[in-house]
């Protein structure tokens, strides 16, 4: 068995990489030859004379592998390789909705899953901005201060930020990288600390419970402390609901403390897992790769990408 572990090649970090050699050996130790592929060494190629049948004029000599991993948010390409009827997991469904917090919210909101009180900022062009705040009347009065303010797209509890009344909230915005915006209820109850649940196809493998004594987010490389846990039943049922909700067969979802029970925060579709293994001994990559194995000899590895449940 063979299988592709897709990265992204203008990414240079030493935490990506080791997650990387973590899959490998995880692979390697299950007797499964995975090779890490580039996205820069996967072009999209379509048209012309090149027909989707034929995967040698699309890839080369590149031999056509029984599956992939897909650890990189280049959804075009996911989509490419399923078209190409490869299984990919997680699919280009699930990471395009786990990679944008409005549509993580939307699709949590559907599935009836407990979440903050969340609001999106409306759509403008990127080339005209916010021209008018005006909208803000509608979020303030609908949240109250202190409110959350995150970037639909970000990682690691960078691009999320806490407004403590309208000065600071239309400051947030006007140095914000983006005009895709979501604001949140702000959880008091759980400032600084929240819980990491692992899930591996449609169950819990691990989780850690993360604090902070400086700032109202508790992610490690925003300066967090973390030690393992044991999630009740009520949080892991939550956790495999929400990693269902968007498609995932694998997630690291993160759980705020409600005052009347569990909230989800995020879904993250490639959760960085070295941070568990640490706390906790739980190696992800190797849940991972056991349970995609497993989907590839039974044949139930789904190629659309689409209305797929772990």
């Amino acid at each position: 068995m063979t299988g592709w572990l897709v990265v992204n090649g203008f990414l240079k970090s030493g935490k990506f990489d080791e997650l990387a050699r973590m899959f490998c050996e995880a692979a390697k130790c299950r007797s499964v030859s995975l090779q890490i592929k580039r996205n820069t060494e996967c072009p999209v190629t379509v048209g012309g004379p090149f027909r989707q049948s034929d995967w040698k004029e699309v890839m080369g000599n590149a031999p056509k592998p029984d599956f992939v991993i897909f650890w990189d948010k280049d959804i075009l390409l996911a989509q490419f390789l399923e078209s190409m009827e490869i299984p990919v997991y997680n699919s280009s469904r699930s990471i395009e909705i786990c990679d944008d917090k409005r549509k993580t919210h939307l699709s949590l909101y559907r599935a009836g899953i407990p979440m903050p009180a969340t609001i999106v900022s409306p759509m403008t062009f990127r080339t005209v901005g916010f021209g008018s705040l005006d909208f803000l009347e509608g979020v303030q009065e609908r949240l109250s201060y202190p409110m959350v303010v995150k970037e639909a797209f970000g990682s690691f509890g960078e691009q999320v930020f806490l407004a403590g009344n309208r000065k600071q909230l239309e400051q947030i915005i006007r140095q914000a990288s983006s005009t895709e915006l979501i604001f949140q209820q702000y959880i008091a109850a759980s400032r600084g600390r929240d819980l990491r649940i692992q899930i591996v196809g449609g169950r819990v493998v691990g989780a850690m419970y993360r604090y902070s004594e400086t700032d109202f987010r508790a992610n490690i490389t925003a300066g967090g402390h973390m030690r393992s846990c044991q999630p009740s039943q009520q949080e892991q049922e939550l956790a495999v609901r929400a990693a269902q909700a968007v498609d995932c067969d694998f997630a690291g979802v993160d759980l705020l403390f409600g005052d009347d029970g569990p909230l989800v925060c995020e879904v993250n579709s490639n959760a960085h897992f070295k941070n568990l293994l640490d706390c906790s001994g739980v190696n992800t990559a190797e849940e991972i790769v056991d349970y995609v194995i497993q989907r590839t000899l039974h044949g139930t590895g789904a190629t659309t990408g689409s209305n797929r449940r772990p």
